[in-house]
């Protein structure tokens, strides 16, 4: 699985990043993108957003969502958060 996590502030792009991690076969999709999750914030050096309905409907739909500031517990210096699986 590969998921690319794109960072903004004002509409304008910050950083890209993609990440490509080995799927457990036997464990759940949403087990997969969840380790994936992780690994895309170490990379980005960002906490992990709280994972809402919202995101679960958007990246069923499109295989996309977006995390805005107000979804993490800490301060953090961009406005929003964008995940992409691109495989």
């Amino acid at each position: 699985m590969k998921l690319e996590g794109r960072l903004f502030t004002s509409n304008k792009l910050l950083t890209v990043k993609e990440v490509e991690l080995v799927s457990d076969p036997g464990a759940p999709f949403s087990r997969n993108l969840e380790n994936a999750l992780i690994l895309l914030c170490r990379e980005l050096d960002i906490p992990v957003p709280a994972w809402m309905k919202k995101n679960t409907r958007e990246f069923a739909a499109f295989y996309q969502t977006v995390f805005f500031s107000e979804q993490y517990q800490e301060q953090v210096n961009f406005d929003r958060f964008v995940i992409r699986m691109t495989e």
